[in-house]
């Protein structure tokens, strides 16, 4: 082997070499393999017993003051968190037909027995909650919108009409032009017998609804956090099907590169292995698989891929050498375990950095990726050399690389493009290199200084635009003149005290304010409702449409008011701000502008509070996502640069192994502005990944180039040799798993799109940062007094 000293002859290996670690396991291999198989069987039991499910809380950061607010006062604001709306239209007319009306009741009686459904909570043209408020001959007058006695004839029906223009409900539960009404539907946190939402029963439940409805003559059309997770839950099939395709990619291409049947098994399988111990260890935790963690046992089995391939090609050569292939698996071992394991532990810290988000699904989902990169540390690191120290390689493929790199290693037949990117360690083409990596550096900082937080379009980005879902999104939004995001202000008042003239003012001039802000619709609130009757009580007249300084009239108007405008104790005040979207700008927009007016008209005893509602709840989200996007990459990359000093011992190899992945990240960033992506929850891991591959492939080449500059090589003959012993396999793996997930564009969940095209994105980004800007680098960089006292402790 070019790169390490000269072995001794099989015979006189010595069993009791190397390190305490090396020996521990080598020297008692059965047992090792033994301890393995059984972990293996009870733990692929347990991952039977794994749910995928998903819960809401889990997606919110509990203690950011926005959401604290919200659940201090979540049993006063029903519905202002996980909820449903389920639009009924009537293609054939209006909703004023009673054919409709008898099947929109059977709905609303229908969903108001499903498990889960917060019923004091649901709203519907046929619940008791939905009134009318109006001025009559009598006076001020109030009722259900379905009127006492109604019989579906022609008198109730121009009733119901009557009752509904006067509710105020244009807009929200009754679409504009008539054709349609919304079921609004609060979900609890767990059913009646105290089990955990089931979002994919919940799900299946609603699409039997629907289909049963359709059949009826109308349609259905739902929206919400339960129906986004159901239906990302529902498309896990697909999800598994381009799993399993990226794997079998992958295993062709190793097998393309080995031609050995029984390398390549062993490489793919001690992925696996690792990924069966991830998922049977994730029950035993008490977690669950949700549909933002589904990709991250893919995660593991890439990482394990790149791993696995480089102890596979660095055995095989040493067999070609004619060791016996217990020998080779411990010299293999003995050069590569530390570079390795430095790199498993990067891309482990890369995930448990995810620990510092305050959001619980980002936090489990850190918890599963690191256990899948610690099972990683046995199997590829570990397991995977002891087996291949039992069954070695095909004779062939063994002979098949060793010519290979005789050939190359003579000078008399390199490879075109070994030697191509041997040039790099030369001034001109370094130059060229390091200038065209500050250009990219640059133009993609810029570009990425555009990234957004947070969701970027309407509907739900993790499904395809022209999915069912987003369809009925689009129907919402067009039919009701606003969006299904409704973010919600809290204003706090002391007990009885809500209808004060001074605080519904400030209520009344912040509404007004908020509407005229870009992406909001429309607001609701008991201000606005006294407006409304003061011009009805003058006749309708749009000049008495203004709010009065009459503490007697607005004390009236509240005693009638619905209890969704302020609390049972009169002390909570709700703001209704009906958005055209969730995109992160008007989220931005809204939220600044209500904490500017709060900062001027908060006293102690009126506070205006935020946020409640999905798009208020969202806004949180957004802003702990934005303050803990930066403070991660730090802490990732801060880990990388420790665990690499500690590996090298030399500032100028830490430079040389981390610049590659900070260019990386800047394109990757890059890259989700050109593709309209945001940074959320689902892409979080993502970033941190592409920090944790991209170590992964620079360690194993400087390693062994450091350690051919230690043994007396040029920068040039340092390199060559890496890129024979270790450069084969991080283009091989590069290539192989950019090409495997590259498939998943064609996802029906968008979601999984996105990530194929960033993971490979950042595979192949890695691996030609690996190949072409680290000689670069190094030749600047790694001096001689350098490279002596960098390799003296890599030894």
């Amino acid at each position: 082997m070019a790169a390490t000293s000269p072995m001794p002859p099989a015979a006189a290996f010595n069993t009791q070499s190397g390190s305490v670690v090396e020996r521990l396991l080598f020297n008692h291999r059965l047992w090792v393999v033994c301890i393995c198989a059984l972990v293996t069987l009870l733990l692929g039991w347990q991952a039977t017993r794994l749910d995928l499910n998903a819960s809401f809380e889990k997606t919110i950061p509990g203690h950011h003051p926005y959401i604290q607010n919200y659940l201090q006062h979540q049993s006063e604001l029903r519905g202002l968190g996980n909820a449903l709306r389920i639009a009924v239209a009537n293609p054939k007319g209006s909703i004023y037909d009673a054919s409709y009306l008898e099947t929109l009741r059977k709905i609303s009686d229908e969903v108001f027995l499903v498990p889960g459904v917060d019923r004091v909570g649901m709203k519907s043209l046929w619940t008791p909650s939905t009134r009318w408020v109006g001025v009559t001959e009598d006076g001020l007058e109030g009722g259900p919108v379905i009127p006492e006695g109604y019989d579906g004839g022609a008198a109730s029906l121009q009733q119901l009409a009557a009752n509904i223009e006067r509710s105020g409900e244009i807009g929200q539960t009754v679409a504009l032009d008539r054709r349609s009404s919304v079921l609004f539907v609060p979900l609890l946190t767990r059913d009646a017998q105290g089990n955990a939402m089931d979002y994919r029963a919940l799900s299946q439940r609603l699409e039997l609804l629907r289909a049963k409805y359709s059949a009826q003559g109308v349609s259905v059309h739902i929206t919400g956090f339960a129906k986004i997770v159901g239906d990302l839950i529902d498309g896990v099939q697909a999800v598994l099907v381009f799993f399993a395709l990226a794997v079998a990619i992958a295993s062709v291409m190793v097998f393309a590169y080995t031609r050995c049947v029984r390398s390549t098994v062993l490489v793919v399988a001690a992925s696996m292995v690792a990924v069966v111990w991830q998922l049977g260890l994730l029950p035993l935790l008490g977690q669950q698989l949700d549909p933002y963690s589904i990709l991250v046992p893919f995660l593991v089995f890439a990482i394990g891929m790149s791993h696995g391939a480089q102890k596979m090609n660095g055995i095989m050569q040493d067999i070609g050498r004619g060791m016996p292939s217990l020998v080779a698996a411990r010299f293999t071992f003995r050069r590569l375990f530390l570079a390795g394991l430095t790199a498993l532990l990067a891309d482990a810290v890369g995930f448990a950095v995810l620990l510092v988000i305050d959001i619980q699904a980002i936090r489990e989902l850190a918890l599963a990726a690191s256990l899948g990169v610690a099972a990683l540390i046995f199997t590829n690191l570990i397991l995977l050399p002891i087996l291949l120290s039992y069954t070695g390689v095909s004779p062939a493929a063994a002979q098949r690389s060793l010519r290979a790199e005789a050939g190359d290693a003579s000078g008399a037949a390199r490879s075109p493009l070994w030697a191509w990117l041997d040039r790099f360690t030369q001034r001109r083409w370094a130059t060229a290199a390091v200038a065209g990596g500050v250009l990219l550096g640059v133009a993609g900082a810029l570009v990425a200084s555009q990234l957004k937080i947070g969701d970027l379009d309407p509907g739900a980005p993790e499904l395809r635009a022209d999915s069912r879902y987003n369809r009925d999104v689009a129907f919402i939004n067009s039919a009701y003149g606003a969006g299904s995001d409704v973010l919600a202000v809290m204003v706090k008042t002391p007990e009885g005290q809500c209808s004060q003239y001074e605080t519904l003012n400030k209520v009344d001039a912040l509404e007004w304010q908020l509407r005229q802000l870009d992406g909001v619709e429309s607001t609701n609130t008991l201000a606005l409702l006294n407006r409304r009757v003061l011009t009805g009580l003058s006749e309708g007249n749009p000049k008495w449409y203004e709010f009065l300084n009459n503490q007697d009239m607005l004390n009236t108007v509240t005693a009638g008011a619905p209890r969704g405008l302020y609390n049972d104790s009169c002390g909570l005040l709700t703001l209704y701000v009906y958005l055209r979207d969730h995109k992160a700008d008007t989220l931005t927009r809204v939220v600044e502008h209500v904490e500017a007016f709060a900062k001027e008209n908060d006293t102690a005893d009126v506070q205006f509070l935020l946020a409640a509602g999905n798009a208020g709840i969202e806004a949180a989200t957004n802003i702990v996502v934005k303050h803990a996007w930066h403070q991660m990459l730090l802490m990732v990359y801060g880990a990388v640069v420790l665990l690499c000093f500690i590996t090298f011992r030399s500032w100028r190899a830490v430079v040389v192994a981390v610049l590659p992945l900070v260019l990386t990240s800047f394109l990757a960033e890059a890259l989700m502005v050109a593709f309209g992506m945001g940074v959320k929850v689902a892409t979080l891991p993502v970033i941190a990944l592409g920090v944790g591959i991209g170590v992964d492939y620079a360690l194993y080449i400087l390693s062994v180039t450091l350690a051919q500059l230690r043994a007396g090589a040029s920068l040039s003959q340092a390199y060559y040799r890496a890129l024979l012993f270790t450069g084969k396999v991080v283009m091989l793996t590069g290539v192989t798993l950019a090409i495997g997930v590259i498939t998943w564009v064609a996802s029906p969940i968008k979601f999984q799109a996105d990530m194929g095209l960033l993971l490979a994105f950042m595979f192949l980004w890695n691996m030609l940062g690996a190949l072409i800007l680290l000689p670069a680098l190094a030749h600047f960089l790694l001096k001689p007094a350098a490279q002596t006292a960098a390799t003296e402790t890599t030894a």
